[in-house]
């Protein structure tokens, strides 16, 4: 079983029988500790703060990962502390696929990338929106 345990706590699992997951930027698995204190971090989209979205899938989904950046640093958190994505995008193809997992790398480091789930959508919140991402994480003790 290819298994990471990080400072956290968190350990992110791939069982034997399942596909290697890596290349398209998640863990099967994320196992908290016990007596974990977690948060929940709200879809972010590609808005910058002013509220700027472009029209470019790319720029989108770089933005919105700074903005999941923010969250996590608010509470306290790292991105390694992150057990849980749900990924939502308009228009999915294995090209976007390929522009997430490029961007996540760039965003959250080589590391192995917490458990996930994709989710093609026809549309978003706001007119325009390509991509939004969630998250669960795992904070530091109190």
């Amino acid at each position: 079983m290819n298994s990471l345990a990080g400072r956290s706590g968190l350990t992110l699992l791939n069982p034997p029988g399942l596909y290697d997951p890596a290349p398209n930027g998640y863990s099967h698995v994320a196992l908290l500790p016990p007596g974990a204190r977690i948060a929940f971090i709200a879809g972010q989209g590609g808005e910058t703060a002013d509220g700027r979205l472009s029209t470019d899938f790319r720029e989108q989904v770089r933005q919105a990962l700074a903005n999941l950046c923010i969250a996590i640093e608010a509470v306290g958190g790292t991105p390694d502390r992150i057990a849980k994505l749900a990924v939502l995008v308009v228009d999915h193809s294995e090209a976007r696929l390929q522009v997430f997992g490029e961007e996540l790398v760039r965003a959250l480091g080589a590391q192995p990338k917490p458990a996930c789930t994709l989710i093609p959508v026809p549309l978003l919140a706001l007119d325009g929106m390509l991509f939004e991402i969630e998250a669960v994480l795992v904070l530091p003790d109190a």
